[in-house]
């Protein structure tokens, strides 16, 4: 098992964690008897960190963990997120990080997971219309009351993170970062390296993409946000499907999977540098594990790095409204 530093003076966890919003919504189907047996499975792998959010559901991926969580919270590092708000419809969303909002959010998450205290609470999405002192100075005194013990940042800038830093440390900064999307190495990674920040990379494996499962749309379920997704969308994704042959002569050299070659590459990338794949079965948890085990060689990063160079993936990570909430 690999493992990193939370931040430079934070707790060691494992390198890779489990991203476990797919269980609750957004990509087809789910089980929650089967969702609990992969969290049971994780545990006994020592995959500990566990990534949710209250948007999740909305609420009911908190309330999935808090049932994993009872008689055990002692061995889960479990991080949750604050500041996006649904409405009645799934397309109602709006971005709060007033104070007041970030007490009441907490509490209404340790409630929902059963807990009292959050080891990583994250700010889902910067508050544009909100100083981030403000916002980080609410999350500070979380931690100064002993109900969270590290603060995080998801989708944000590097200017925004060092002002944050400027009021509290922050462990951790959550964003997309996978082959297919580099864009955090020009300037975001680089300030995490400066500042003793964590990056944890949410999507590693591309929403699924990278694993080569998926060939077109309809190979998604009904109800799969990703058949709305730019970079699903038929004519963009027979263009993506071109960057996954220098994936699979990786693997096969290997003996790996896709996706095994995806999450090492990613962790090739630096010991400041985490990542959480979700996934709702076990077979693909104990696969996703055992990524830690492959050693790319030079050669091989420099094959996958001609073959996804930034921007080589056709269409946005997200629809254009939603991209106008990401790294502010």
């Amino acid at each position: 098992m690999i493992e990193r530093s939370l931040g430079r003076e934070g707790t060691r966890l494992p390198a890779l964690g489990l991203g476990c919003m797919g269980m609750s919504e957004f990509y087809g189907s789910h089980d929650d008897g089967q969702s609990l047996a992969v969290l049971e499975r994780a545990l006994a792998l020592g995959c500990v960190f566990w990534d949710t959010s209250d948007m999740y559901g909305p609420h009911t991926n908190e309330l999935l963990l808090g049932r994993a969580l009872k008689g055990r919270r002692e061995r889960v590092f479990l991080a949750t997120k604050f500041g996006i708000q649904r409405g009645d419809s799934p397309d109602q969303r709006s971005i709060n990080g007033r104070p007041q909002y970030v007490a009441q959010a907490c509490e209404a998450s340790l409630k929902r997971l059963g807990t009292d205290h959050i080891d990583l609470y994250y700010q889902h999405r910067v508050d544009p219309s909100v100083p981030i002192e403000d916002t980080v100075g609410a999350m500070a005194a979380l931690v100064k009351a002993g109900k969270v013990r590290y603060l995080g940042l998801s989708e944000a800038s590097a200017s925004t993170l060092a002002r944050a830093w400027a009021v509290h440390p922050i462990h951790a900064l959550q964003t997309e970062y996978s082959l297919w999307t580099r864009d955090v190495e020009a300037e975001i990674l680089p300030a995490c390296r400066r500042l003793g920040t964590t990056l944890v990379a949410y999507s590693p494996l591309g929403r699924g993409f990278l694993t080569g499962r998926i060939a077109k749309p309809a190979d998604l379920e009904e109800g799969d946000y990703r058949r709305f997704s730019p970079r699903f969308q038929a004519e963009a994704m027979a263009s993506n499907l071109k960057l996954l042959e220098a994936v699979k002569a990786v693997a096969q050299a290997h003996g790996a999977t896709g996706a095994q070659v995806a999450l090492a590459w990613v962790l090739s990338r630096g010991d400041e540098v985490m990542a959480i794949p979700g996934t709702k079965k076990v077979a693909y948890l104990l696969e996703n594990w055992a990524a830690q085990d492959l050693e790319l060689s030079a050669a091989d990063l420099t094959a996958l790095d001609a073959a996804f160079p930034l921007q080589a993936a056709q269409g946005t990570r997200y629809p254009e409204a939603m991209m106008k909430t990401l790294n502010a």
